[in-house]
C-alpha cells in the first residue's frame, strides 16, 4: 500500500480546518498537518517532506499567496492550492474559491498530486541529458550532474515552456514575486548552471539567451 500523502492545511477557520482535516484523513490516502496562521504554518513546513500545501487566502497574519510565494523561496517543494472566498489572488493560477464540495476539493488535491508526481517522475531530454526533476538531476551515460532545487526548477519550467521565456517571467515562477530578489539572481543561478551543464559556459548551446530570456535548445 502507497504511503500517505503529506498535507499542510493552513486555516484560520479551525470548525472547517477541522472538518477537511478529518474528511481527509478518513480518504486513507492522507496525513494532514493543520495550522491556524501564516507563523505556525512557517514552522510546520520546517518539518519538511510535503506532498501538498492547501492555504487559505485569508490568514489573521498576511495573505495565503504570500506566504505561498514565501515558501516556495525556502525551497518548499510541494505544489500549493490556495483557498478563496473573493475572487482569484493576483497571479493565483491554482486556486479554489469557497464555499466548495469536498467532492471539489479531493479532485483539485488529486490534479495537483498526479500532475506534480508525472512532471517529477518521467525523464526527459534536454540536450544531451536525461533530465530527472525528481531527482535534482541530470544524466548523460555514466556521468551524473546534480542540481539545486532552483535549478531544477529552472530547467523544468523552460522545458515544459518549450520556448523562449522572458525574464521577469521565469522569475515569477521560480521564486515568486518578491521585491528581494531582482533578475541578477536568475542570472547568477543560471550563470551556475551553465557551469555545470554547458561543454562551453561562455558560448552556450543547450541553456540559450535570447532577446529578453532564456530557452532550452
Amino acid at each position: 500500500m502507497a504511503s500517505a500523502k503529506r498535507v499542510l492545511l493552513v486555516d484560520h477557520d479551525a470548525v472547517l480546518r477541522a472538518s477537511l482535516a478529518e474528511q481527509l484523513a478518513q480518504e486513507g490516502s492522507y496525513a494532514v498537518a493543520e495550522a491556524g496562521c501564516a507563523a505556525e504554518a512557517r514552522e510546520r513546513a520546517k518539518e519538511g517532506g510535503y506532498d501538498l500545501a492547501i492555504i487559505d487566502q485569508s490568514l489573521p497574519d498576511g495573505a495565503g499567496d504570500a506566504l505561498a510565494r514565501e515558501l516556495k523561496m525556502q525551497d518548499f517543494g510541494a505544489p500549493v492550492l490556495l483557498l478563496s472566498d473573493r475572487a482569484a489572488p493576483p497571479l493565483a493560477a491554482e486556486y479554489l474559491e469557497k464555499p466548495f464540495r469536498f467532492a471539489d476539493l479531493l479532485a483539485r488535491i488529486n490534479q495537483h498530486l498526479s500532475r506534480h508526481a508525472a512532471s517529477d517522475d518521467v525523464p526527459v531530454p534536454i540536450g544531451p541529458y536525461l533530465f530527472r526533476p525528481g531527482a535534482k538531476l541530470l544524466t548523460q551515460g555514466p556521468r551524473k550532474v546534480r542540481l539545486t532545487e532552483k535549478e531544477t526548477d529552472i530547467l523544468k519550467f523552460l522545458h515544459a515552456a518549450g520556448a523562449t521565456v522572458a525574464r521577469d517571467v521565469l522569475l515569477h515562477e521560480v521564486w515568486g514575486y518578491n521585491p528581494a530578489v531582482t533578475t541578477h539572481t536568475l542570472e547568477t543561478h543560471i550563470y551556475r548552471l551553465r557551469r555545470k551543464i554547458e561543454e562551453n559556459p561562455g558560448e552556450a548551446r543547450i541553456l540559450v539567451t535570447e532577446e529578453g530570456g532564456y530557452r532550452l535548445s
